[in-house]
């Protein structure tokens, strides 16, 4: 591949942004970026990571974060210059081809709809343990409901309310590093120190080994998911150029420590193969700090953690279809805006399915729905991927033309070294069996929706 190789064409993403709302603010932004981010991934999932790898779940989380950050700064690089709904699916076409621009759009569309199932799945089956006498299926759509009418309203009411709800979140994993370093140094009432004893006893720092590290690094990934939907909703900010810089700047930052410092709190007070440990980490955590009311509170945050998440990506999946549709890479439809630049039709379509989807996880939670989310595993990687390579076909282009006020650091050398690492991840992933039957499941997702993008190009091309 050499940068001479990329594409000449205007770098404008046609039609997509001229009529959206442009309501949405660098804290909107940013807080939608974290919002997204800390969801399932991290209250649910982290207990699952540290039951494959143990305390080397940190060393999972190290890589994925690193690798995370550097992809984040060549997004922004990209979406600081062009701004568009489409995000890394827009860069994907005008910098490798029509066909990745599209494969790239409807993989991310399918990706989020699936975990749209399983956040508003896990808060309604929380609430339901709260309200047993009432259907488990009625909770569940009375908050989808409910964020249709969010996700429907102008965009600078849908972004304060995000703003508020991701708030609450990260007050919460504020809140919870304080009083695990208070833990951590036994300087809460009856508690003693807990030195590294839960870090290198049970097995030791790396019980399962390398394949350990390996297995964890698929949820740390699905975990970090989520951080990318600050570029595709920068097209409907007011200033797209300085918020995009200026929100990825401080996401990618306090994603990692959030993350990170949350982990090492986990495997530092309690011991990386207790149960209470993998089924709650946050309860079990906060459960060893004795004080009244904090560990049966943290319920509750879990419940509003999963449905803002849900509601940051019933933004980004609607502005991706919309994207899509204004390109011809969809359907007409979806390309239709109210009088307050919301793309109905794309919102309601990503809210129908968000709710099949938790039909399916109670009707064949063995079969269908774990196939789907199995597929899903992995195309994070895949996405990450074709931003690194998009951003190596469009740097050239876009620095000739003045565009970049934000750039990728070490360009091209640490380009590639995160172009690397990402396949080194997939290799290693390969190791394991769990990891590798989501590995192959998400390049059948990837080659039946490629396939499709052929027929789509035919289709365009007939039409002309």
């Amino acid at each position: 591949m050499t940068t001479n190789s990329a594409p000449s064409a205007p770098l404008d993403e046609q039609g997509d942004t001229s009529h959206l709302g442009h309501g949405l603010k660098v804290r909107h932004l940013t807080m939608m970026g974290l919002g997204s981010a800390i969801g399932a991934g991290l209250f649910l999932g982290t207990g699952v990571g540290i039951a494959k790898a143990g305390p080397a779940v940190l060393i999972s989380y190290m890589i994925a974060g690193i690798v995370v950050i550097a992809v984040m700064r060549m997004l922004g690089e990209m979406g600081a210059a062009i701004p568009a709904s489409g995000s890394f699916s827009h860069y994907a076409r005008i910098g490798i081809g029509e066909w990745a621009g599209f494969t790239m759009g409807w993989l991310y569309w399918f990706m989020l709809i699936m975990v749209l199932g399983a956040e508003i799945t896990g808060a309604s089956t929380i609430v339901h343990g709260w309200l047993p006498g009432v259907p488990q299926w009625v909770i569940a759509l009375v908050f989808v409901t409910f964020f249709a009418v969010v996700n429907l309203a102008k965009v600078s009411n849908f972004g304060e309310f995000e703003f508020w709800f991701a708030a609450i979140k990260v007050t919460v994993i504020i809140a919870f590093l304080v009083i695990g370093l208070l833990l951590v140094f036994g300087l809460l009432p009856d508690t003693d120190p807990v030195g590294t004893t839960n870090l290198f006893g049970q097995g030791g720092f790396m019980p399962n080994g390398f394949a350990g590290i390996a297995a964890g690094l698929l949820v740390v990934a699905f975990a970090f998911g989520g951080i990318e939907i600050v570029t595709i909703a920068a097209a409907e900010s007011k200033d797209p150029e300085r918020s995009i810089a200026t929100a990825v700047r401080s996401v990618v930052w306090r994603i990692s420590l959030f993350y990170i410092g949350s982990i090492s709190i986990m495997i530092l007070v309690l011991p990386w193969n207790s149960e209470q440990l993998q089924s709650g980490p946050f309860v079990a955590v906060l459960s060893e700090a004795n004080l009244p009311y904090v560990a049966g509170a943290m319920e509750l945050i879990v419940v509003i953690a999963l449905l803002s998440a849900f509601n940051a990506n019933v933004y980004g999946t609607s502005r991706m279809a919309f994207s899509l549709a204004r390109r011809g890479d969809g359907p007409k439809a979806l390309g239709v805006l109210s009088k307050t630049g919301v793309p109905t039709n794309a919102v309601v379509l990503s809210v129908f399915f968000g709710f099949v989807s938790v039909l399916l996880n109670w009707l064949l939670p063995d079969s269908l729905l774990s196939i789907l989310l199995n597929a899903v595993g992995a195309a994070l990687l895949v996405i990450w991927i074709f931003i690194v390579v998009s951003q190596l076909r469009l740097r050239r282009q876009l620095e000739a033309e003045g565009k970049l006020t934000l750039r990728m650091w070490g360009f091209p050398y640490l380009s590639w070294a995160t172009l690397a690492a990402l396949i080194g991840l997939i290799l290693l992933m390969l190791t394991d069996a769990d990891a590798r039957s989501q590995l192959i499941s998400t390049a059948t997702l990837f080659v039946l929706i490629a396939g499709l993008s052929v027929l789509n190009g035919r289709r365009r091309r007939a039409a002309a």
